[in-house]
């Protein structure tokens, strides 16, 4: 009996996914442009003009909560995926959009990188198997409600 109520793998692939987001999340959440310092130096920003940066930097910290929160989503599902299964397809969803969005930058060299090639990677294989695997999962546990 595989029921939607068990899935290691996913589950696993889904908290691990988690962790990353929440600390790539309060990388920028908490830390702005310039970072918490998380995933390397802090260096490589120059502020030129400190009231745009101010603006910039408040979207930014704004976004990284929403990384912050959707690794926290990720976390929840690892127990309670049966609730939250909608709620994590839209977010593997919005990861996939996110992730070809890369695809808009003027120079694309940066997806050989591996610090964005990996993510890139994982945002183009990872987050569409996952929704595969939660998607799947919705139709075994109707059945096993029959």
């Amino acid at each position: 009996m595989q029921g939607s109520s068990r899935q290691p793998v996913v589950r696993a692939l889904l908290g691990l996914t988690g962790l990353v987001a929440l600390t790539t999340g309060a990388n920028v959440g908490f830390g702005g442009i310039a970072t918490l310092g998380l995933e390397g130096p802090r260096d490589f920003v120059q502020i030129t003009d400190p009231a745009s940066f101010a603006v910039h930097d408040s979207h930014v910290r704004y976004l990284g909560g929403l990384w912050f929160a959707i690794g926290l989503l990720f976390i929840a599902s690892t127990a309670w995926l049966d609730r939250l299964r909608q709620a994590v397809l839209a977010a593997l969803a919005f990861m996939v959009i996110g992730g070809l969005s890369r695809l808009s930058a003027p120079d694309l060299s940066v997806l050989a990188d591996p610090l964005v090639g990996m993510p890139f990677a994982a945002e183009m294989i990872l987050i569409p198997f996952l929704f595969w695997r939660v998607r799947a999962s919705m139709a075994r546990a109707s059945e096993d409600r029959l």
